[in-house]
């Protein structure tokens, strides 16, 4: 089902991946363990980080919070936006619209 957005997908997926990445272990999400993140390369990393993307926007029509390795996406509705978060420190957010 994904988000309510006003944005279009493509914009919304290239901010998200962006802010994923200032996730240092992301990858947890993925169950993959550190050692075979550093292993990929450039492109898959990207892969990666693009499959996470799609993950969250669709589950985070249902969910409000996932946590992604030692970070947390939140869904923030009446803001129209994705909040990424490592405890209380906000890294980034993603416009919905």
């Amino acid at each position: 089902m994904g988000v309510k957005h006003g944005r279009e997908y493509n914009d919304i997926s290239q901010d998200l991946i962006q802010a994923l990445g200032k996730i240092p272990d992301r990858y947890i999400f993925f169950e993959m363990e550190e050692e075979e993140w550093a292993r990929l390369g450039d492109k898959d990393r990207l892969e990666v980080d693009e499959a996470l993307a799609e993950d969250l926007f669709f589950a985070l029509g249902s969910e409000k919070m996932i946590s992604v390795g030692s970070g947390v996406v939140i869904h923030d509705q009446e803001l129209h936006r994705l909040n990424i978060l490592i405890g209380d420190d906000e890294l980034d957010f993603v416009s919905l619209i």
